[in-house]
């Protein structure tokens, strides 16, 4: 796969199927026992310190010090990143405004909550001012409004200053709204690449849902159809799923077709296709499926919060 600069590209894959295992060789805390990658034009093998120059990363797991103020915090990533003195504090200080925490800068990070420790994290990875952000499932355990704000700042980094975002994330919403690539990886291997339309259209299926009065005469009539139907099925009690190639082109014979034989539609639902169904296409699940390992990265965190 390739990345282009100044583009918010996302991984997507189950447990296991390598994505914190490429962004480690990517960021070069793993070495790669096959293969090249490159990084800005740098071997991350052979030019592991130019690549680190040119890089910031954010971990899945808080790494802030919680017995330290966010402030603190900051100083010690600068020293580690060989940035001191007035350029230091300068950097500090513009990171700090950059993710709205100037005012919590002297508070200890043990008071913060789960977003801005993840706000306090990406500030610490902006010190160097990198050309690319990797962000190893970046809002995983947050609630919607943290989610929110962490990407917005995300977004504003992008556009204001064209860093080149990098990130893993089980939350389909994020990549829908937020990538514009993405690449699908199971058992190591690429499986789908493309832009997110182009993800969702190499799903061909629509789906229609029905709530009828007769959810079994339903079916039976609709499977008579043919053409253009692929599926239908009774999903619960007077709720019937129709798997259609083209919903705009079925809907109306599936409406008629109900009518004609006297049932009654309380409501019709189309479904356009989703990552979620792009994911269930290409790996035989759903995102919602395979998702132990957040939550007990959800409980690893919660855990850090409490101290």
């Amino acid at each position: 796969m390739s990345v282009n600069k100044g583009e918010v590209f996302a991984v997507l894959g189950p447990n296991g199927a390598g994505k914190t295992t490429l962004m480690r060789i990517l960021t070069t805390q793993i070495r790669p026992t096959s293969g090249s990658a490159y990084v800005m034009g740098y071997d991350v093998v052979k030019e592991g310190d130019e690549v680190r120059r040119v890089i910031g990363y954010v971990p899945q797991e808080f790494s802030d010090w919680m017995d330290l103020t966010g402030y603190e915090n900051l100083i010690i990533y600068s020293k580690v990143y060989g940035v001191t003195g007035n350029e230091a504090r300068r950097r500090i200080r513009e990171v700090l405004e950059l993710m709205d925490l100037t005012d919590a800068a002297n508070r200890l990070v043990s008071t913060y909550s789960g977003g801005m420790i993840r706000r306090l994290e990406i500030a610490a990875a902006l010190i160097i001012e990198p050309e690319v952000l990797f962000l190893d499932e970046p809002t995983v355990g947050l609630d919607p409004a943290a989610r929110r704000l962490v990407w917005e700042k995300l977004i504003g980094l992008n556009k204001e200053r064209g860093i080149t975002i990098f990130f893993n994330s089980h939350y389909m919403d994020e990549v829908e709204a937020y990538a514009r690539r993405a690449a699908l990886l199971n058992r190591g291997k690429v499986i789908a690449l493309g832009t997110i339309d182009e993800l969702k259209g190499s799903v061909s299926n629509d789906v229609v849902e029905f709530i009828v009065n007769n959810a079994e005469l339903t079916v039976k009539v609709l499977k008579e159809v043919g053409d253009g139907v692929m599926d239908v099925n009774v999903v619960d009690e007077g709720t019937v799923r129709v798997m259609v190639r083209d919903a705009d082109e079925s809907l109306p014979i599936l409406i008629n077709t109900i009518f004609n034989h006297g049932i009654s539609i309380r409501r019709v639902s189309v479904h356009k296709s989703t990552l979620d169904d792009v994911f269930l296409k290409y790996v035989g699940k759903r995102i919602s499926e395979v998702e132990g390992k957040v939550s007990e990265l959800r409980a690893v965190r919660r855990a850090v919060m409490r101290g």
